[in-house]
């Protein structure tokens, strides 16, 4: 099965839909770059705002219900996915056993406990997913984690660089979060994946849900072939475009996660922010 999945990690586009699904992975224009640049700081403003007003008794749903109207009162009217909010033991993906369990719950958020809000607006035509952790008052072992993931956001350019393929990239990220101590939660993820490509798309075609995802994310994926679009450890497919990566990593009590748009080009990979908009703050 691995040997399979590889093949068809190449595969780029479907012919007869390449018309109307186009390739992606070629390198974006300028405008293209602004465009998702602009869906991601909309949506890395609203993330951190919701964040700033979570509270004691909140529940998941509470969090991941505001951010969506924080966005569409910023004028996103359609999403790739709804906004995900998780506490506690839940950024780790404790308990989260099918996928219809990663949907916002009635898990109420505690003093000291962490949170993640991950979100993936589209906003004119352009789509964004974010991730954004924080705790509710301060929290030493987060503060621990999230100076690991802006090292890890540092090296992951130079990760791109330096590996033949998305596999061994994975598989390069996966040993630096091991051999920090943390687990790797992004394996948990459908497909474990450690990342996405993102496109252009119909706003009104992710109006239609699913899941919390929009009809328009399962056809972006599946009519490009779904597994060269999705970054795992059998990814074996020409990297160039636009990628929403998302290391998440994992104590025995909390996960911690960032996750932002990467410009993959024949010569040169960065990250679409160069700093990210709030510092160390936004991880």
């Amino acid at each position: 099965m691995p040997e399979l999945l590889k093949k068809l990690s190449k595969v780029s586009s479907i012919p007869g839909l390449e018309l109307i699904s186009p390739r992606v992975n070629v390198c974006p224009s300028h405008e293209a770059v602004e465009g998702y640049l602009r869906c991601q700081r909309l949506t890395q403003k609203a993330a951190y705002e919701v964040g700033q007003m979570i509270q004691e008794g909140w529940t998941e749903s509470q969090a991941a219900k505001l951010l969506k109207t924080s966005l569409m009162d910023s004028g996103v009217q359609a999403f790739f996915h709804l906004p995900f909010a998780w506490f506690g033991e839940r950024t780790r993906f404790k308990g989260i056993r099918h996928y219809g369990q990663y949907s916002p719950s009635k898990r109420v958020l505690l003093p000291g406990e962490v949170y993640i809000l991950d979100a993936a607006p589209i906003y004119h035509g352009y789509v964004s997913d974010i991730g954004f952790t924080s705790s509710l008052g301060r929290n030493t072992d987060l503060e621990k984690a999230k100076t690991f993931l802006n090292e890890l956001r540092i090296e992951i350019p130079k990760l791109f660089k330096g590996n033949r393929n998305g596999g061994s990239l994975w598989q390069a990220i996966h040993k630096k979060i091991a051999d920090a101590g943390y687990e790797n939660i992004h394996q948990k993820y459908p497909f474990a994946v450690l990342g996405h490509r993102v496109h252009e798309t119909n706003e009104w075609l992710g109006k239609l849900h699913f899941l919390n995802f929009g009809w328009q994310s399962f056809w972006s994926l599946s009519s490009r072939g779904i597994f060269g679009q999705l970054l795992n450890a059998n990814h074996e497919g020409d990297l160039v475009g636009l990628w929403a990566i998302e290391p998440h990593i994992g104590t025995q009590s909390f996960g911690a996660k960032f996750e932002e748009i990467l410009l993959v080009e024949p010569h040169r990979v960065k990250w679409l922010e160069t700093n990210p908009q709030y510092g160390n703050k936004f991880l």
